[in-house]
C-alpha cells in the first residue's frame, strides 16, 4: 500500500508532536457528518460502541494479575500482549484456558524501564537499529525513529506475530506500544501492510476523532503554557489535516479491515490532586469519575478506550513508578458505578474479534 505521502501531514500533526504544536493555531473544523464505522459495521445511527481495552499484558506478573481481574470481574473486554516480555507464557496459557478472551498483539519496539528490560525477538544481527547499548530495545520512541529502519521494524512486527502463532495464540488485532508505529509514515505503512496481508485488524482511528482532537488541543495548550505563550481563552489549534486520518482509514476499510471512529488514550496521565494520598479508595474514585465523564461525552461511533490494569505487588515499584495509575485503572474497571454508567448511557461493548467478523461478513456480501 503506497500510503506514505498521504500519511506525512497527518503524522506530523499527531498529539505530542512538537513540530505540530509550534504551528499557528487554526480554527476548529466542523465535525464530519459522514456515516460512522460503527454504522458501516451494522450498528444503528447514534450508537456508541466501545472496546474497553487493556494494554501491556505479559509485561509483568503484576500486569497479568490486573488484566485477568479487570477482564473477569470488571467491565474491561479486550487486551493486547507484549510478546517481547518475560511474562508472556503465563498470559498465553491463560488465553488458552479462556479462549473467549479478545486478545491482540501490543507490538513492542521500545523497552522503557531502567532495570527491567527486553530486546527484539529478531535479535541484534537482523535489526541492529532496534538495539540500544544494553542490548535491549531503545527506551524512547524518538530513539527508535533515529536509529531503526522501516525494514527492521517490519521484521520485528512479523517476528512478534510468529511467536504468538508458535505459542498457539492467534491475535484478534494489532496495536502499538507507546505509539511507536505511528511515529513516522514509513513505520505506519509497514504496520498497516502486515495487518492487511495477514488479514488482522489494526488499531487505527480513521473517523471523527473527537477525543484525539481534544487531546491534541490540550497538549498544544500545555506546550504554549510551558513556552509562556498562552493567553487564557485563546483559540487552540486542532490538526488542520485531520482529514488525512479519515483518508487512511478509508483505505484500510477498503482493504477489508475494520476502522475505529475514535481513540481515547489519556487515562495513563490522570493524576490525583497534589497532596492527595494514592490510596486505593482515592485512586478508584478519581479514575472512575474520569472514565464516567469520558463515556458521557463520547460521540457516536466505534471507540477504543485504552487503559493499563495492574494489580501491583511490592515488586512492581522496582519496575516502574506507574503502579498507582495502573492500579487506578484496574479499580475503575471493578467499580460498580462504571458498570452502571455503561448501562445508563446505553453504551454497547464490543471486541476486536466481533468487529473483524462483522467486517468479513460485509466483504462476503459484495
Amino acid at each position: 500500500m503506497k500510503i506514505a505521502l498521504l500519511l506525512l501531514s497527518f503524522i506530523l500533526l499527531l498529539p505530542g508532536n512538537t513540530i505540530a504544536q509550534r504551528k499557528k493555531p487554526q480554527p476548529t473544523p466542523a465535525a464530519p457528518a459522514a456515516q460512522t464505522y460503527a454504522e458501516k459495521l451494522g450498528w444503528k445511527k447514534g450508537d456508541r460502541v466501545v472496546m474497553l481495552h487493556i494494554d501491556d499484558a505479559g509485561m509483568s506478573y503484576d500486569s497479568n494479575l490486573g488484566t485477568m481481574r479487570a477482564l473477569e470481574d470488571g467491565v474491561a473486554n479486550s487486551v493486547s500482549v507484549m510478546m517481547t516480555c518475560p511474562w508472556v507464557p503465563g498470559f498465553v496459557r491463560y488465553l488458552k484456558e479462556n479462549p473467549a478472551v479478545d486478545a491482540g498483539l501490543h507490538l513492542t519496539l521500545t523497552s522503557e524501564w531502567r532495570d527491567y528490560r527486553w530486546g527484539p525477538l529478531v535479535g541484534k544481527p537482523a535489526a541492529p537499529g532496534l538495539v540500544d547499548p544494553e542490548g535491549a530495545l531503545w527506551p524512547s520512541v524518538k530513539q527508535v525513529v533515529e536509529s531503526a529502519s522501516a525494514d527492521e521494524v517490519e521484521r520485528e512486527i512479523r517476528a512478534q506475530l510468529e511467536r504468538a502463532r508458535t505459542m498457539g495464540f492467534e491475535p484478534s488485532h494489532l496495536d502499538s506500544h507507546m505509539g511507536t508505529l505511528f511515529a513516522t509514515p514509513e513505520f505506519l505503512e509497514r504496520y498497516i501492510k502486515v495487518g492487511v496481508e495477514e488479514k488482522i485488524p489494526v488499531m487505527f482511528p480513521g473517523g471523527h476523532n473527537s477525543f484525539l482532537s481534544r487531546q491534541y488541543q490540550e497538549e498544544a495548550r500545555d506546550q504554549l503554557i510551558r513556552e509562556g505563550n498562552y493567553t487564557a481563552g485563546q483559540a487552540l489549534p486542532t490538526p488542520p489535516m485531520l482529514a488525512q486520518a479519515q483518508a487512511v482509514g478509508q483505505m484500510i476499510w477498503e482493504a477489508g479491515l475494520p476502522v475505529l471512529d475514535d481513540l481515547h488514550n489519556t487515562s495513563y496521565g490522570w493524576k490525583l490532586p497534589a497532596g492527595t494520598p494514592a490510596t486505593p479508595e482515592n485512586l478508584q474514585k478519581m479514575k472512575t469519575q474520569l472514565y464516567i465523564e469520558a463515556l458521557r461525552n463520547m460521540k457516536p461511533g466505534l471507540t477504543m478506550v485504552i487503559m493499563h490494569c495492574t494489580d501491583p505487588t511490592e515488586v512492581f515499584e522496582k519496575i516502574s513508578d506507574s503502579g498507582a495509575t495502573r492500579q487506578g485503572d484496574l479499580l475503575a474497571m471493578l467499580d460498580p458505578a462504571l458498570r452502571e454508567t455503561l448501562q445508563q448511557e446505553g453504551i454497547i461493548l464490543t471486541t476486536w474479534r466481533e468487529v473483524k467478523e462483522r467486517r468479513e461478513k460485509l466483504a462476503a456480501t459484495k
